[in-house]
């Protein structure tokens, strides 16, 4: 073995064989002519002075018709020789050398070649340009891969308008079309989300209950995507169907906590917060009950510019454990009041890339709004978060009640 690889050595070329010795004759001439890739001379007003037999081969020409008789713009597409005057050949003169530039040659029987173009200008001993050699690489499966990307490209743009296209539907299904009109009160809402991609699980609602009596909610699910959306349609229409046979906020929540447990438990836990309440108009204003389940906490905006949160301590979260406590408290909105809730995407808010938004900022920013009106702490709001724009990572919903009237103090 050891004796047949010495007799492979430099010193025993003539024994390798007749392939090794081809390779030895084989001259500058034929690799020109025959390289993978095509050549051509040009003199410098572009007139072919040489061309390799490959690139006649891609061309479909003979020698005779090429040299001598046209020019290397001659080859190209009416685009490319547009772009060959204009770009091309002034570029090449200023910097002596130009490199991967994309044209098309016509072939002889009329198709298009897509081709990568790289050119240099050969001087004399003088510094003087004498002609410009340009070599021309086959760019035909190039072009094949670059469709294939674009087709991919718009396949996927097509697949993401129809996903976004779904999920606002979806969405749209898991909001009210639009707010009742309550007599005696101003009411707002608005949603916003973070992704168009998917469905988030935020939810409120505002319908009208026995006595002259209005019920509300505002809640948010764990997750996002199509389960979230199912747990949320679940939550919503739990939450109207008990609150339209039960008075008591308290127990409304408690019948959807029964609920989320008994359906989500196991391996796929779902749980949400939610704040539920009614408001009952009166003459001096409207009386309101909150109960809260794990949720921010509402935010009362007095017309005298005071504001302050509506904590109800202990509210647990909804369908995590089988026996959730839950609390209430109550207030009188007076004339100019504006009670505003809210989910988490807002408070959470990163401002100014790394700072989390909170709740007492929230309040700061909207104490000079007094005498507030549910328009007003919307419009305030949805301004915020339009601010904070990337640092919003959550979805918002937004649902404010006020009573008309009240002087600024």
């Amino acid at each position: 073995m050891c004796e047949a690889g010495d007799q492979a050595g430099p010193g025993n070329r003539e024994s390798a064989g007749p392939a090794f010795s081809a390779l030895l004759e084989d001259s500058a001439e034929d690799l020109y002519e025959h390289a993978p890739c095509g050549y051509l001379s040009t003199l410098l007003d572009g007139t072919i002075a040489k061309i390799n037999a490959t690139l006649l081969g891609w061309l479909g020409r003979e020698r005779a018709e090429v040299v001598g008789r046209l020019r290397f713009a001659d080859l190209l597409t009416v685009g490319g020789r547009i772009y060959h005057e204009t770009h091309f050949a002034p570029l090449l003169r200023m910097q002596g050398e130009l490199g991967g530039v994309a044209f098309e040659l016509t072939t002889a029987d009329g198709t298009r070649l897509p081709v990568l173009v790289t050119s240099t200008v050969k001087t004399g001993t003088d510094g003087q340009a004498q002609l410009i050699r340009t070599t021309i690489f086959d760019a035909r499966d190039r072009r094949a891969y670059e469709q294939e990307l674009l087709r991919a490209r718009e396949a996927a743009e097509r697949e993401r308008d129809r996903v976004q296209r779904l999920a606002r539907t979806l969405q749209q299904t898991l909001l009210p079309p639009a707010l009742p009109e309550v007599p005696g009160l101003e009411v707002a809402a608005y949603y916003h989300p973070a992704s168009a991609d998917e469905v988030g699980g935020d939810f409120y609602d505002l319908f009208p209950l026995t006595g002259g009596r209005w019920g509300f909610f505002l809640g948010d699910v764990s997750g996002k995507g199509a389960a979230a959306a199912v747990v949320t349609s679940l939550a919503r229409y739990t939450l109207r169907a008990a609150a339209a046979s039960e008075p008591d906020p308290v127990t409304v929540l408690d019948r959807l906590n029964t609920v989320l447990h008994h359906e989500y438990r196991g391996a796929d836990p779902r749980y949400c917060t939610v704040v539920h309440g009614h408001i009952e108009r009166r003459d001096d204003g409207a009386a309101v009950t909150l109960a809260t389940g794990g949720h921010p906490p509402a935010l009362l905006i007095r017309a005298d510019g005071s504001s302050r949160f509506l904590s109800a301590p202990g509210g647990q979260l909804v369908g995590a454990f089988p026996r959730a406590r839950f609390t209430a408290v109550d207030v009188l909105l007076e004339p100019g009041d504006t009670l505003l809730l809210y989910s988490d995407g807002l408070t959470e808010a990163r401002v100014h890339g790394r700072v989390r938004y909170s709740e007492e900022r929230l309040r700061t920013d909207l104490a000079g709004l007094a005498p507030a009106t549910a328009s007003t702490v919307i419009e305030a709001v949805t301004g915020l978060l339009a601010g904070f724009g990337d640092g919003v990572e959550d979805d918002t919903a937004l649902l404010a009640l006020s009573i008309p009237g009240g002087d600024r103090a």
